[in-house]
């Protein structure tokens, strides 16, 4: 439980700070990195989290039903994050740059706050389905799942803070909302864990989310994914990087790493 917190916490923390050190925004190995953390998790989500889902002995025939929710909850949540989860960083005017100047930094920091409800709504499930509670049966190993949260965070903490200091003119004021960022996992994880232990979150609940989890994975790694050749050319290193990030994935789930 230790280890998970503070990699759910310092993961998108130190990520998301190191945006002083590299101000400048995307580069060639920014991109090379989503590449990697979307096939990872593409691989660990098909090779992992979909058979551990279907070889639980309950809610078998919902599954499918909460991995669609998670897929289109995910793009849902996008419209309001502009898509930060896997690194995006448009610099969107605010709508106070129009109008009454005076307006500015309200309408700033209200984009910044829907931002980062949104980006916190995904983390707390993310959190919350690394929670192994006695209903849902004999503990296996997460820590093939925490990487692959781990590796996607990290990126998604960077392109946040990108963003909102370019909206609140000031990379230390967006630093309040970084931290809220990073908490949101862990708390997901606490109180999932909180609720399973009062048996308030079921067994069946329980594998519910983790599907709905699934299917938000599903869409970030995809997109990542497709994303990285938007016009459908051949590119040799980020088809290597792919491939290194899935076979990263297939080597820690079989014990290989």
């Amino acid at each position: 439980m230790v280890l998970k917190l503070l990699v759910l916490f310092f993961t998108p923390l130190l990520s998301g700070l190191a945006v002083f050190l590299v101000p400048g925004g995307k580069s060639t190995s920014f991109k090379l990195l989503l590449v990697f953390a979307g096939a990872y998790l593409f691989a660990i989500t098909i090779i992992h989290i979909l058979p551990e889902l279907y070889h639980q002995p309950i809610g078998m025939e919902y599954i499918g039903l909460f991995v669609l929710v998670g897929f289109f909850l995910q793009q849902v949540l996008e419209y309001f994050t502009a898509g930060i989860e896997h690194g995006h960083m448009h610099r969107h005017t605010a709508p106070g740059h129009q109008g009454n100047p005076y307006q500015t930094h309200t309408h700033q920091s209200a984009s910044a706050i829907v931002l980062l409800t949104a980006l916190c709504i995904h983390a707390l499930l993310e959190g919350g389905m690394l929670a192994q509670p006695a209903t849902m049966g004999v503990p296996y190993d997460m820590h093939a799942i925490l990487l692959g949260i781990a590796l996607h965070r990290a990126p998604a903490a960077f392109a946040l803070m990108t963003v909102l200091a370019h909206q609140l003119g000031s990379r230390k004021r967006a630093i309040p909302y970084l931290v809220g960022f990073s908490l949101a996992a862990p708390f997901g994880l606490l109180i999932s864990t909180l609720l399973a232990e009062h048996e308030i979150l079921t067994g069946e609940g329980m594998i519910f989310l983790y599907a709905v989890v699934c299917g938000n994975f599903l869409h970030i790694s995809t997109t990542i994914v497709f994303e990285s050749s938007p016009e459908h050319r051949f590119n040799a290193r980020k088809l290597t990087v792919a491939i290194a990030g899935s076979l990263v994935a297939v080597l820690v789930e079989y014990g290989l790493m």
